[in-house]
């Protein structure tokens, strides 16, 4: 490819977007810049300080904890006080918690204080998903996102490196290095990120102009909505395999005589490929049926981490790794649009807390399984299994899109539509409003549905439901989610 064409490609990747999606990307950019403590907190808390093992995982599962709390508190926190603010005192929160974590000496200090640094850094991955679906087009929801994992990924991948070298000057810098950035990344938020939560009342009718109020949305409702739970339960299938990167990988190379050096070289693929690879995929995921998409991403990574088993040297683990990282890569931006896709406007927060939530509770069962697995059965069982669990994910997302154009249900408290043409809430309820259009393409949804608005906005009918009109593809994504807890990956969200 030229270079005129690579930068034809680059233009049309980042055109389009809205200026206040471009700040909250920066600001997502500096969080993970600075994100130091989570990715080095088991090295000091066994090397600096002297704790075994088994207390720093401990206290790594209480930050996943925390995190696990969070997810669905800063849901509802993000539709009822507002996107900005749960984002403003979600930051200023971690930069405190995460100061305070490089002073305490005791123990129990230690661990209750990491518990809270889980909270308080989940807890913006809600603020910041919600405020994404409401800033930027459903046709454009996609590429968002990915830009958004990307930047995650990018920021990681540079504080990681720079840790190492801020570390050997003392930890304490480390701590107080983070909450800089993260009170920079407030900062950013405060100055030039304005507001965007969705007012009830004033979704229109198609074509009549008579304003409907929505109805109300709970954690009862969203728990009761089935086709979005089974969206929260396979996520949560795919996010503990990729956890047992972070988890078992390092231990299974460990036990085969290869060093610390050597589990480096290979997981930096993953990270490496992300940056490489997340915006051109991108672009060829864009509009394209959701359901395919996510069995693939499932088989690959079950698959990759089926293949671990095989693996007796760097260069076959590389290759491991390099298989399911390209399942993560599709998984990411398809999953995290198809939720967007499936929440209710006023409900948007509510919904990507409980979808953060499956990746909280993975980073904090992972390890547990993962070890007792290995423990038990050897590594090849934990591999053997993590490719049937593939399986059973691939399995789960047919039927999910069999389901979903197949039997329309009316009456749904409906999520947006795009050219997917999906509508959901409790059933998909796919209604006819007026001045409706028809949805195009087959896409996970109903083929052909109906629905009211432009964009996909929720249209109303009888009762509130479902719409899918407009086109083009889009998808909700990463938010942060790519903070690493203690012996954990990252977390997409």
């Amino acid at each position: 490819m030229s270079v005129a064409r690579l930068k034809q490609a680059a233009k049309e990747s980042v055109s389009g977007l809205p200026r206040e999606f471009w700040w909250l990307w920066t600001s997502t950019l500096v969080n993970r810049l600075g994100g130091f403590v989570a990715t080095f907190l088991a090295m000091y808390l066994t090397v600096d300080r002297g704790y075994s093992p088994m207390f720093a995982g401990l206290v790594g599962a209480l930050h996943g904890l925390g995190g696990a709390v969070s997810a669905v508190v800063s849901g509802v926190l993000t539709d009822r006080l507002g996107r900005r603010p749960t984002l403003l005192v979600s930051q200023v929160s971690t930069a405190v918690t995460v100061a305070v974590l490089g002073f305490v000496q005791d123990p129990v200090a230690i661990a209750v204080v990491t518990c809270l640094v889980g909270m308080t850094s989940n807890a913006s991955r809600p603020a910041v998903q919600a405020m994404i679906a409401d800033i930027v087009r459903p046709e454009d929801r996609v590429r968002a996102f990915a830009l958004n994992y990307w930047a995650i990924n990018l920021g990681f991948a540079v504080s990681a490196a720079a840790a190492g070298l801020i570390a050997s000057h003392g930890y304490l810098t480390l701590f107080l290095g983070d909450a800089g950035m993260t009170l920079l990344c407030a900062v950013i938020v405060f100055a030039k990120v304005p507001e965007s939560r969705p007012e009830r009342g004033v979704a229109p009718t198609g074509g009549t102009g008579v304003a409907v109020e929505e109805p109300e949305a709970g954690l009862g409702s969203v728990l009761r909505d089935r086709r979005f739970m089974a969206v929260v339960g396979l996520s949560y299938l795919v996010a503990t395999l990729i956890q047992q990167a972070f988890v078992a990988l390092p231990v299974a190379m460990g036990a085969e005589g290869l060093s610390s050096t050597d589990y480096g070289i290979a997981i930096a693929t993953n990270g490496a490929l992300i940056v490489a690879v997340q915006i051109p995929v991108t672009r060829f995921l864009e509009h394209r049926d959701p359901a395919p998409l996510l069995i693939a991403s499932a088989l690959l990574t079950g698959g990759g981490f089926g293949l671990t088993a095989f693996a007796g040297s760097v260069g076959m683990y590389t290759v491991a790794v390099t298989v399911w990282t390209l399942g993560e890569i599709i998984n990411s931006p398809t999953q995290m649009g198809l939720v967007a896709r499936l929440s209710p406007t006023h409900a948007r927060g509510r919904y990507q807390g409980m979808y953060t939530l499956s990746w909280s509770l993975a980073s904090l069962t992972a390890p547990l399984v993962g070890g007792a697995v290995m423990d038990r059965f050897g590594a090849d069982a934990l591999w053997a299994s993590s490719a049937v669990v593939g399986l059973v994910a691939a399995g789960g997302y047919a039927a999910l899109g069999r389901a979903m154009r197949s039997r329309p249900e009316a009456g749904g408290s409906g999520g947006e539509g795009s050219g997917s043409g999906v509508g959901v809430g409790d059933g998909a309820g796919a209604e006819v409003g007026a001045g409706a259009e028809m949805g195009s393409g087959a896409e996970m949804g109903s083929g052909a549905e109906v629905g009211a608005g432009t964009e996909g906005e929720i249209g109303a009918g009888d009762g509130a439901g479902a719409v899918g009109a407009a086109a083009g593809g889009r998808a909700a994504g990463a938010s942060e989610g790519g903070a690493r807890a203690v012996g954990a990956g990252p977390v997409a969200g």
